[in-house]
């Protein structure tokens, strides 16, 4: 898969993550799928994260920036998520899925960004 696909996927998936967050049922008790811990601020960063991606994904240059971008910024939320344990600077709440979840978006952003040729 190409860089720029790879970018609109991303993006199609974290404005769905960010909206399902919001949806009742889907999310219950701050927990979406009853695994992954969320909150407004959480499902407001994908919802961005996602938009951003999107517009990326309409060039290889942006695709690759923001890979790059968006796989250092996940990987400090992975590092921060671990060993801060439950909070992400105070802004948001993770758990233990949240964080390993983070760390492979991080490794795939960071492969695509520093790595993949088109």
């Amino acid at each position: 898969m190409n860089v720029q696909k790879l970018a609109k996927l991303f993006g199609i998936v974290f404005v769905l993550i960010g909206v399902l967050g919001f949806v009742p049922g889907v999310t219950t008790d701050g927990h979406l799928l009853g695994i992954f811990e969320v909150d407004a601020l959480h499902n407001i960063i994908h919802l961005a994260t996602g938009l951003i991606a999107i517009w990326a994904a309409c060039s290889l240059a942006h695709a690759k920036l923001f890979f790059k971008v968006f796989g250092v910024v996940y990987a400090l939320v992975t590092i921060l998520g671990f060993a801060m344990g439950g909070d992400v600077l105070g802004l948001i709440h993770t758990n233990g899925a949240d964080n390993i979840l983070h760390l492979l978006v991080a490794i795939v952003a960071l492969y695509a960004g520093f790595v993949a040729k088109e």
